[in-house]
C-alpha cells in the first residue's frame, strides 16, 4: 500500500487518538518517507511506550524515532525513596524476575542491574516496575549467561521460525557470533520483524539481538 508522508501523518495520529492511554493532543507527528517522528510530551512512562506501539500498529511506517519527554502529572509524582521501595516490591513479587536482579533509582529514573539466564527474565524485571507510579525511565543494564555454541543458536532460531511459521522467515537472514544475534534481510511488517526477534531472543545462550531487518512494503 502506497501512502503519502502526509497520509501516512493523518493516520498515525488518528491511530494516536484512538488509543484511550494515550493523550494524544500532547504529541506531535512529523513523516519524512515513511519515517516517523514522535515529538512532545506525556504524563506517563507507560503513555510514551504505548505511543510508540500505536505508531508501529499502522501500515506504512518503516521506522520511529521517539522523542517524547515525560513531563509526570501532580498525582504521579513520587520521590527516589518511595520509587525505590516500590521497585524493589516489585521485582520481588514478579514470578519471572530471579533474585539476582537489583535496582537503584535516581532521579526517578530506574537502572536494573545483575545477570540472568534467559531473555524474558530481563524483560519481565522491566515490565514489572515500568509502571509503576513516579518512574520516568528506565534502562535496563541486565546481563544474560552465554549458554550455548553461536552454531546452536543460529540452528534453534532458523527452526523456530520455520516451525512457527513466522511470515517472511526466509528472507531474514541470521548470524551468530557468540550469543550476539544479527538479523538481516527484509520483512514486509513489523510482525515480521517482531516474530523474528523473539525466536532470537528464545534461543538459549542469546546475549543481543541486533536487528538490521529491513521494512520492505508492496507498492
Amino acid at each position: 500500500m502506497n501512502k503519502s508522508d502526509s497520509q501516512l501523518k493523518k493516520d498515525i495520529e488518528t491511530e494516536l487518538h484512538w488509543d484511550p492511554r494515550i493523550n494524544a493532543a500532547q504529541i506531535g507527528v512529523t513523516v519524512d518517507k515513511g519515517t516517523v517522528s514522535l515529538l512532545g510530551a506525556v504524563d506517563t512512562y507507560p503513555q510514551k511506550w504505548a505511543a510508540e506501539e500505536a505508531t508501529k500498529r499502522v501500515a506504512g511506517v518503516r521506522a520511529v524515532a521517539q522523542d517524547l519527554t515525560v513531563k509526570l502529572h501532580y498525582d504521579h509524582q513520587r520521590t527516589d525513596a518511595e520509587i525505590a521501595a516500590a521497585v524493589l516490591s516489585a521485582l520481588k513479587w514478579d514470578v519471572f524476575t530471579p533474585s539476582s536482579v537489583t535496582a537503584k533509582v535516581e532521579s526517578c529514573a530506574v537502572t536494573l542491574e545483575g545477570q540472568v539466564a534467559w531473555n524474558f527474565e530481563r524483560d519481565a524485571a522491566e515490565q514489572a516496575v515500568r509502571k509503576l507510579k513516579g518512574v520516568v525511565a528506565v534502562h535496563n543494564a541486565i546481563t544474560l549467561k552465554q549458554q550455548v555454541s553461536p552454531a546452536q543458536v543460529k540452528e534453534k532460531i532458523e527452526s523456530a521460525l520455520q516451525r512457527q511459521a513466522t511470515s517472511d522467515a526466509s528472507s531474514i537472514k541470521i548470524e551468530a557470533t557468540g550469543g550476539k544475534v544479527t538479523l538481516s534481510g527484509q520483512a514486509s511488517s513489523w510482525r515480521s520483524v517482531q516474530d523474528a526477534t523473539g525466536a532470537a531472543w528464545a534461543a538459549p545462550g542469546v546475549t543481543e539481538v541486533v536487528d538490521h531487518v529491513k521494512i520492505q512494503m508492496s507498492y
